[in-house]
Formats: structure tokens, sequence, C-alpha cells
């Protein structure tokens, strides 16, 4: 067993402007933060999974109202939360994901439970739910979800007649509040997660690149693992997680090289914008974007631990 181990952590991506954050709102976004990297890598120190931690990390971040993901997620043209997440694990590249769920509290412990107790990696709407209540799961309210900030949200894209991919007329005006987590365990095993609310206002059912593994989603043992935010129809035409996957493994790119060429070149040239964070096999962590910035933490190989929101910190 290595004593190598290592977490990264996000929140969202996009247009987070300086003089429109509160005090109130920076202290309240940092500590969600940190308290979902310390309790990501609280597993970590015990010698757990890396898939465990991810997972832990990102159900704290679902707890919180200051992210699309679980309680807070945007709402649907129809007034509804719809929420998407996936899991990948490296070791094998076992995945599970869940896509339009209504009624569960942590949909990446569903996916989760998808990769683990299924045969399958993709599960939908009520099907997901009907799996998730087999399995233990409590049924959960819609309003528990709900949110004022996300109500007045819809409110004002429905007046506009538009659909959002951020957020607007908040203080993280443009920011795609999708949470995702990476880590390396002391096995040497790297995993992913991706959870997301989507985006204000959708119709037909839409799905972004959460809950598309390869897309927003990827893990490799002895390579990568990705987690990414952003605008999803770009990311998912990229499949820009594992094409970062792809540049390391077949051009020996480093992550930091990788990343970065993947971010600010492709997608950026296609008119996508958003991030990504990625851990390498041996724990090196880069977070990349395009955007002016992603919330974001880690807690490295030594134990520091990095709290950041903007692109130029």
């Amino acid at each position: 067993m290595s004593s190598t181990f290592a977490i990264a952590i996000h929140g969202g991506a996009g247009t987070i402007v300086k003089e429109q954050m509160s005090d109130e709102l920076k202290s309240e976004v940092m500590t969600a933060l940190k308290a979902s990297v310390k309790a990501g890598h609280k597993v970590l120190s015990a010698g757990g999974d890396a898939l465990d931690a991810a997972t832990e990390a990102v159900k704290v971040l679902e707890d919180s109202p200051h992210f699309n993901a679980g309680r807070g997620s945007v709402l649907t043209h129809q007034e509804m939360v719809e929420m998407d997440a996936s899991v990948m694990h490296g070791r094998e590249m076992d995945a599970g994901a869940v896509a339009g769920v209504r009624h569960v509290r942590y949909p990446i412990a569903l996916a989760k439970d998808v990769m683990q107790k299924s045969d399958h990696v993709l599960l939908i709407g009520d099907g997901a739910e009907t799996f998730a209540f087999e399995q233990g799961h409590e049924y959960t309210e819609q309003d528990f979800f709900f949110t004022e900030r996300r109500y007045e949200q819809l409110q004002s894209m429905k007046e506009k007649g538009l659909y959002a991919l951020s957020e607007s007329q908040y203080p993280d005006d443009n920011k795609f509040g999708t949470v995702g987590a990476v880590a390396l365990d002391k096995n040497g095993n790297l995993a992913a997660a991706t959870s997301t609310g989507g985006i204000t206002n959708k119709k037909y059912g839409r799905v972004g690149d959460s809950a598309l593994i390869g897309c927003g989603t990827y893990a490799e043992n002895g390579n990568v693992a990705v987690s990414t935010t952003g605008m999803g129809e770009y990311f998912i035409r990229k499949t820009v997680a594992s094409d970062v996957a792809a540049r390391m493994r077949y051009l020996k790119e480093d992550v930091q090289t990788a990343s970065e060429a993947v971010v600010q070149g492709d997608l950026k040239d296609m008119g996508g914008e958003g991030g990504l964070i990625a851990i390498d096999a041996q724990g090196v962590i880069h977070f990349a974007m395009n955007s002016s910035g992603m919330y974001r933490a880690s807690i490295d190989i030594t134990g520091d631990l990095t709290l950041a929101i903007y692109a130029d910190e």
C-alpha cells in the first residue's frame, strides 16, 4: 500500500465576478468547499477507496444550496428539479450514472449504486428512481430541493423566453454550478464523480455531460481521473474528460499539458466555456478553465489544503 493520496473538488466554473461577490457569500461558499474536500480526504486518510472519497465529497456539495446539484439545483420549465450524476472507478473502469432524477437526495450516491449494484451504466427518470427506492434511497419531496433563488432565476428566464446554461442576475453570474471530485487513494486507485441540476428552464428531458461517461466524468488507473463543469453540449461533443485521458495515454502528455490543451484548445475554439479538475496516478492535481473562475479546492499529497475561486488565483 502506498502512502500517496490526494483529492480535488469543484463547485462550478464560469464568469464569477469579484465585484459582485459579497463577503458573506464568499465565506459560505468557501466553508462548503472546505467541508467537501475534507470529507473526501478523511476517507482517503483512513485507507478508504477513491470512489468512496469522491462520493462523500460530492454529497457535501449536493447538500449545499450554493451549488447547482442536489439541494439548490436549478429548475426546469415545469418548475421541477431534474438531476444528473455519474461516477467512474479507474481499476476496472467501472461506471454508473443517472439522469433526470427528481426525488433522490444524493444523485451521486445513486450513480454509485448503479455501478456497484446493477448490470447497467446509465439509468434515467422513473426507472432510475424505482431502482433507487429498491436500494433503500429515501423518497425526497421536491420541496427539499427548492430555493427561492432558483425560482426567481427561472422566472427571469421564462420572461426572456430563454434557457440558461448558467446563473442569472446573481453574484456568480454565468457560473455553471455543477459539482465534482477526483481522488487518488493509497492503493493507487483513481476515481471521479460529477453531479448537476442541469440548466435553468430546460425542456424535453435535456441531459448534459455530467451523466455521460467520457464527457463529464472519466477515471483510469495509472493515468488520470477527470470531472468537468461547463456548457454541457460542448463538453459532450468534445468528449472532454476522455480526451484528456487519451492525450495522456497516447501522447504521454502530463496532466497539466493535456488538460490545458483540451480546455484552451478545441473546446474553446468551438465556443465551449468551462473547466475541469484532474488528478494523475502520482497525485498531481490540475485545475483547468477558460472562464474567469471556478469554485475549487484540493488537499494534495503533502496534506496542503487549497481553496480558490478566480482564475488568477
